[in-house]
């Protein structure tokens, strides 16, 4: 009995000896001085589902009726400045823009679309990345240009897809064949090219962060480098994850792991470094793809891409081109808004202008080649997309990440476990280079995102079964904020 009670009071003992908080440092923090782009136009929202519903209770002929004469009046618009290289502050595109949110809805409400809007899309996005190769995209009419265009028609197209019926949703969008020398492969029906970048959305809670947490909130959370084997023709995925750090993964295993969204793209092929080196991609894939053999590489919470001891995923892509001189994100990401900076820090990043996933979209030194995406993971990008905006609004007004400290000491014991998996080789419990508070504040991250969404969704459920049709992202904004 008295042996018992010894072994209970040494359990007591350490259990309060590991419930002593070590003293957090005080990290000198890598701060942007930018600003946050902001939409602010809820009135156009509110506008555009009031023209949805109205196209729904139009006469079927008289709808298309007047969707053919808006379309054709677009496409004579960007048929007639088609040769012109347009600047950031030109009319053309905002006139574009308002041309198009005012037929989207319309199109949505049309009992049988055609594929015009995929073919419109993809030519004004050719376009954009065309013209912009002449911008300097360090400057914010420049960034907020590019962003206007490719969001906000991405945004109205997504719309449109949600309210198609399964035979007239368009899976994969094939954007722009840019041209390429090096060792290709098939994935889901797309040519990809050793050195192309796969940016992707994952299904995780902090997922959904990364997408959103930039001042250009955007709709990817991932990169893969991807490096084809020139003799066996086989693809193989560098990138960077949380739980491993950078990792090579086969065909199977990219596409096993759930991906919500994926688009592909690569160096332009007139690029000058290119026209010297034209296999210059293959190169920089293959280097990673050693690199990451060689080392144990481990995953960047910091989010410093000046330093390769440790990457996070965009670091992998942007540290394999930058050894053949060629600087992707040009222009660095951004992350101003304190709340987010709050919350993030929480999770070890010490960086805020960094390279974010969503930002190379806008790198005008690639074109986008395709993008995939469907229509149950559309909408799941979209809720999820909603209940992290909200969270964000309250990060912004001061709410912080917590952490139970009675389970401190349980996550400790765990933290040492995960580093005796680390060292023989395995993935740990808790990931190396994170603490056993911050995983404890992921916990608590997680738990505040999954409860949010569930009342999100139900909330969505029953607006679908009164309204009769999906509702859209700004209704799940609001649905997320009643909380």
């Amino acid at each position: 009995m008295k042996k018992l009670l010894k072994i209970i009071l040494a359990l007591a003992g350490l259990y309060c000896l590991l419930l002593i908080p070590f003293p957090e440092a005080e990290d000198e923090l890598q701060l942007a001085a930018e600003s946050p782009f902001v939409w602010d136009q809820d009135a156009l929202w509110e506008q555009l589902e009031e023209t949805f519903v109205r196209g729904r209770n139009m006469d079927s002929a008289d709808l298309d009726t007047l969707v053919t004469q808006m379309t054709l009046e677009l496409d004579s618009i960007v048929n007639n400045h088609s040769h012109e290289t347009m600047a950031p502050k030109d009319p053309f595109y905002p006139l574009v823009l308002d041309r198009f949110f005012r037929v989207a809805p319309l199109i949505a409400a049309q009992q049988h679309k055609s594929d015009w809007y995929i073919g419109f899309y993809n030519r004004l996005r050719k376009k954009l990345k065309s013209d912009s190769q002449n911008w300097d995209m360090g400057q914010a009419a420049a960034r907020q240009q590019a962003y206007r265009v490719l969001y906000g028609v991405r945004a109205g197209v997504e719309e449109i897809m949600l309210q198609s019926t399964p035979e007239e949703f368009n899976a994969t969008q094939y954007v722009s064949k840019e041209p390429s020398v090096t060792p290709s492969a098939n994935i889901l029906g797309i040519e990809v090219h050793s050195g192309d970048l796969l940016v992707s959305r994952g299904g995780a809670e902090v997922s959904a962060f990364i997408s959103r947490g930039n001042d250009y909130p955007g709709n990817f959370s991932h990169v893969a480098l991807v490096y084809i084997d020139a003799d066996s023709g086989e693809p193989a995925f560098v990138e960077a994850h949380i739980e491993k750090g950078v990792a090579i993964a086969s065909k199977e295993q990219y596409l096993k792991d759930k991906k919500l969204r994926f688009m592909v793209m690569r160096p332009r092929a007139n690029l000058e470094a290119l026209r010297a080196n034209p296999m210059l991609p293959h190169q920089a894939a293959a280097y990673m793809y050693e690199e990451s053999r060689s080392r144990h590489i481990p995953y960047d919470f910091k989010m410093d891409y000046f330093d390769p001891s440790a990457m996070f995923c965009s670091e992998v892509g942007s540290f394999a081109y930058k050894q053949f001189g060629m600087p992707l994100w040009e222009y660095p990401s951004t992350i101003s808004s304190d709340g987010i900076i709050n919350w993030l820090h929480s999770f070890g990043v010490e960086h805020f202008v960094t390279q974010m996933p969503s930002d190379l979209e806008y790198d005008p030194m690639l074109s986008v080649v395709a993008e995939w995406r469907d229509q149950q993971t559309l909408f799941k990008d979209h809720l999820d997309n909603a209940v992290m905006d909200a969270l964000i609004e309250r990060a912004n007004s001061g709410e912080q990440i917590d952490y139970n400290i009675w389970l401190l000491p349980v996550a400790r014991v765990l933290k040492a476990y995960s580093f005796l998996q680390t060292t023989f080789g395995k993935e740990g419990i808790i990931p190396e280079g994170m603490s056993a508070v911050t995983a404890l504040k992921n916990n608590d991250f997680v738990s505040r995102f999954q409860q949010l969404k569930e009342q999100t969704a139900l909330r969505a459920a029953a607006f679908e079964r009164e309204q009769g049709y999906v509702p859209p992202y700004w209704q799940l904004v609001r649905f997320a904020e009643k909380g």
